[in-house]
């Protein structure tokens, strides 16, 4: 999310591929752990409906790509509150959203009722869904989370049926090697810790970061065939609800979108 992400005190710790040792300091008292979406359900899902990185950038351009989905089986992987498996059901989708948080499962039920099957799922285990049974899958903002992609690919592509179409939007590799002041090994995996501020109060959130050849690489060996990769631009009218925040992402790269099909066998 761009708009707390400018926001966002960068904590210079940099941890290396399989190394064990913590990026934020849990240890004060009530402090978060790391991507605690329990812990501040509520607040990410006020934001995610009308800041510029969600409602004005990466969700319309996710759907952009997606095109018509009338009547398609769609995996909404990651699906948070709900926001993009309500645009998804409304443009006549068949939705199904996973999300490892409960508490955002709460908002997303609250939000879309009885009209989109949830479920609590971890994309670093199997997902429960037979093989096939999706025309698409939606990870929208997700895959940074993950240290290894290997699994989570794997099970999509296992859930898709053969020509089926994945699209996934991951933090651009870029900014997420040029905002840490310490700039690790471009072309290795590595951690980055930093916080979001929501309603004043400071969220420790830890993503990995990859260069766009090990994504692509990633993508082929769970079976994916690259469609197309995009850097798209936000939603012209952001300009006057978010002035400082649609400077920044016009100029400079927020967000990477890739669409990959399944490969038959």
């Amino acid at each position: 999310m761009f708009s707390s992400y400018v926001r966002s005190r960068m904590i210079l710790t940099e941890t290396m591929r399989g190394m064990n040792d913590g990026l934020l300091n849990t240890a004060d008292e009530g402090a978060l752990p790391a991507n605690d979406y329990d812990g501040f359900a509520a607040a990410y899902s006020a934001e995610n409906d009308d800041s510029l990185a969600n409602a004005y950038y990466e969700r319309p351009a996710m759907l952009a790509l997606a095109g018509d989905v009338s009547g398609r089986r769609v995996l909404d992987a990651g699906c948070g509150a709900g926001a993009m498996s309500a645009a998804l059901h409304d443009r006549g989708a068949v939705v199904t959203g996973i999300d490892a948080s409960a508490g955002m499962l709460d908002h997303a039920s609250q939000r879309l009722g009885d009209e989109v099957d949830l479920r609590q799922a971890d994309l670093n285990d199997p997902l429960p869904f037979n093989d096939s049974s999706f025309d698409d899958v939606i990870a929208s903002l997700v895959l940074h989370y993950l240290e290894d992609w290997a699994p989570a690919l794997s099970e999509m592509r296992r859930v898709l049926r053969p020509g089926g179409r994945l699209f996934a939007s991951v933090d651009h590799p870029i900014v997420a090697y040029t905002i840490q002041e310490h700039r690790p090994n471009y072309f290795e995996t590595t951690s980055y810790g930093f916080e979001w501020e929501f309603g004043g109060r400071r969220i420790p959130m830890r993503f990995w970061r990859r260069s766009l050849q090990q994504m692509l690489d990633e993508f082929a060996s769970a079976g994916f065939r690259l469609t197309s990769i995009t850097e798209p631009q936000p939603l012209t009218e952001a300009r006057d609800l978010h002035p400082e925040d649609f400077a920044r992402v016009t100029t400079s790269p927020c967000f990477l979108f890739f669409v990959l099909e399944a490969v038959h066998g």
